[in-house]
């Protein structure tokens, strides 16, 4: 199958090997993957800011960008959910409006497109390790999935998956809200991170590298004995 790449903003400027690893997860799953590198940003986070007009016109981008496109899967169900969900909202007095609604039924989160879209549950992977699975508030809440990242971690070899506490709660991220509400953002961090802790797990796992990143810096700054992975990173391991 031919499939598209979409890296998201937060992958592709901070954890550029996560971007790495889903394209070679995709690839031994048997896609052809292609990459177009003039490629930005979906305009979700100009949007929840308030920037409608900006948001639109990096938006034209994206559909430009993917309108040659057959099917276009993502390691992100944040972006993916914003583009099915909020795009008609974007594009609701343009003329992309039709555009806009076609790149949402193309644009598929990882996880999803695995297990639902070509069947593939054991990619082969290996990892050693104990971890807890963050459920992101747009994949749960947003995009509608949860049992398949579960799913996928069930056949990866040595992995042992033990949930938390409060599972469906958010991290605290939320994109602008961890900025403009600094210390309530915090607050829902710490209850998060502590959650996971009491597991007894290595790694907080999630299909969200914008929660991992929020995650990660409060787990740094307090020097815990947890530390954060994208599932793409997982199914990449031990081949």
């Amino acid at each position: 199958m031919q499939v598209e790449a979409f890296i998201p903003c937060f992958i592709d400027q901070f954890y550029p090997e996560t971007a790495s690893n889903f394209i070679k997860v995709l690839e031994r799953a048997g896609c052809e993957v292609y990459y177009n590198p003039e490629q930005t940003c979906c305009g979700q986070p100009a949007f929840n800011s308030g920037y409608w007009d900006e948001a639109h016109k990096v938006a034209s981008k994206f559909i430009d960008d993917f309108s040659g496109s057959e099917l276009v899967v993502t390691p992100s169900a944040s972006c993916s959910g914003f583009v099915r969900n909020y795009y008609p909202e974007v594009f609701k007095d343009h003329s992309e409006k039709e555009e806009a609604s076609t790149i949402g039924r193309k644009l598929i989160e990882f996880s999803d497109f695995l297990v639902n879209h070509i069947n593939v549950v054991d990619i082969g992977a290996e990892f050693n390790h104990k971890v807890t699975f963050h459920d992101s508030c747009a994949g749960l809440r947003e995009y509608g999935i949860e049992d398949e990242p579960r799913k996928l971690l069930a056949h990866v070899t040595g992995l042992e998956l033990i949930e938390m506490e409060n599972r469906a709660t958010c991290c605290g991220f939320g994109g602008t809200f961890a900025a403009k509400f600094h210390n309530i953002s915090t607050a829902m961090t710490e209850q998060k991170v502590e959650n996971a802790l009491k597991t007894g797990a290595e790694y907080i796992v999630s299909t969200e590298a914008s929660c991992l990143m929020n995650l990660e810096a409060y787990i740094r700054k307090q020097q815990l004995p947890i530390k954060t992975i994208h599932l793409a990173d997982i199914l990449a391991s031990g081949w």
